[in-house]
């Protein structure tokens, strides 16, 4: 392959006339629009598809409420102790909703235990009971349980099987009815209903061109969240009592259903990729699968379905589902620290130190940030490790502070509102800096708070 040589430009019309020549082929090229156009394609993700919102306890999913946060324990219901502290904490930080376990006649008896308990210290988040197998006997024979929930998750692969699947399904639902309390019709692949599954399948097997497993598993998977709502309803749920999930494991199954399932119903959509896994994969795979539904419009509450290390903190999984929405502008939970990743010119561990300490730090204090501070969660803070992209990523901050790279001058320029304010030296660089991030939401979002001139 040769070089592609540029022959001429026609300046008074823009036109490029690039000789492209590979091998023994020329081709004169014409290209017209050379001239870069200003502005482009907005960034920002496709309108939100419009769905009828549900109140869950307080708290709106779907309609035009923002996308929601949510979360499940993973304590013994029956241990009131354990679940109490667990949903306090999960709430602490961030979850909008919770969903407990309830799984036998203990566990329901505990619901209402749970939530005065929740309530005497002033955590009032809403609790959904995750029902399999029995749940229209623990309903029935809990009402204390059913009026505690503020909604009731169903899985149609397991409320029932042959003749009874209909009754006992239909006797939840009739239960939500009385007790005013919508329903997630949750379906997993993982347990589908398998009698629809079958007659799909053998349909799929009498065709010309049959379908692969996988598409008719997906199709199966939409049918059975659509024929339930649909039976809901003929039952007498209203519509704005329903919410929807079709959750599989992997991501571009859990893409193509969500796309499909979301042309097809204007049910409220509940996002999540079950079994998503440990540690990094787990993240990863959440990010991919929901951040591309939610770039299209798609899914009014997510759940980021992490397994937690042995011991390890359940709130990870609120804390991932906050800053996946916050990443892609969606919503704005805690104040943004931007820290440049580190390089051979970054041979110290102070930046990193000092990012890592002031994020742990906004986080700890939010819960009485929020009150105190109203607007705090807009804060942006810049820790950046040299001169490279230190005062030009600090100018952008709210509050930004480049630290000395290595053979630099030991000199740290702090800039607030894009203006350089002040020189830290010394040994104490770090601490001082929290200082000044403190004072500067004081001063901008407290009591006495001062405009910012750019605002």
């Amino acid at each position: 392959m040769r070089a592609i040589a540029l022959r001429s430009i026609d300046k008074p019309t823009k036109t490029a006339h690039v000789r492209c020549e590979i091998d023994d082929f020329e081709e004169l090229c014409t290209m017209d629009d050379m001239t870069p156009t200003l502005g482009g394609p907005p960034a920002g993700p496709l309108d939100r598809r419009r769905t009828i919102g549900v109140d869950v306890g307080g708290v709106m999913v779907g309609g035009n409420a923002p996308v929601v946060v949510q979360s499940m324990t993973n304590t013994d219901t029956a241990d009131v102790d354990a679940t109490v502290a667990q949903v306090a904490a999960l709430a602490r930080a961030g979850s909008e909703i919770v969903r407990i376990t309830v799984d036998r006649d203990e566990a329901a008896a505990a619901v209402p235990k749970v939530r005065e308990r929740l309530d005497r210290l002033g955590v009032d988040v809403p609790l959904v009971g995750d029902f399999h197998y029995i749940g229209h006997k623990l309903l029935a024979d809990h009402p204390g349980c059913a009026e505690a929930l503020a909604k009731y998750r169903i899985n149609p692969g397991n409320v029932g099987f042959k003749s009874k699947k209909d009754k006992q399904f239909g006797e939840i639902v009739e239960m939500a009815i009385r007790h005013d309390k919508p329903v997630r019709i949750g379906v997993n692949w993982g347990s589908l209903d398998q009698e629809l599954l079958t007659k799909l399948m053998d349909a799929n097997n009498e065709l010309a061109e049959p379908k692969s497993a996988r598409a008719v598993t997906r199709e199966a998977i939409i049918q059975s969240a659509l024929l339930s709502a649909e039976l809901a309803e003929d039952i007498g749920l209203p519509r704005d009592h329903i919410i929807l999930s079709a959750k599989v494991s992997n991501v571009q199954d859990l893409i193509a259903v969500y796309r499909d399932l979301s042309r097809r119903t204007d049910h409220c959509l509940h996002l999540g990729l079950t079994e998503a896994g440990m540690g990094s994969k787990g993240i990863v795979a959440s990010s991919a699968a929901m951040g591309i539904l939610l770039q299209e419009g798609i899914g009014d509450t997510i759940r980021v379905s992490l397994t937690p290390e042995p011991g390890g903190d359940r709130t990870r999984e609120v804390q991932v589902a906050q800053e996946l929405l916050q990443t892609m502008g969606f919503r704005q939970f805690l104040p943004v620290v931007a820290a440049c990743p580190g390089c051979g010119r970054t041979t110290s561990t102070v930046f990193q130190e000092l990012a890592e300490k002031i994020q742990n730090d906004i986080r700890e204090n939010m819960p009485v940030w929020r009150e105190k501070y109203p607007g705090v969660e807009q804060l942006n803070v810049a820790v950046m490790g040299c001169i490279v992209n230190g005062p030009g990523e600090s100018k952008h901050a709210d509050i930004g502070i480049s630290l000395p790279g290595t053979g630099e001058s030991p000199a740290a320029p702090i800039f607030i509102d894009g203006k350089k304010a002040a020189t830290l030296r010394g040994p104490n660089i770090a601490a001082d800096f929290q200082v000044m991030v403190t004072d500067y939401i004081e001063k901008r979002f407290g009591t006495g708070k001062v405009q910012n001139a750019a605002e």
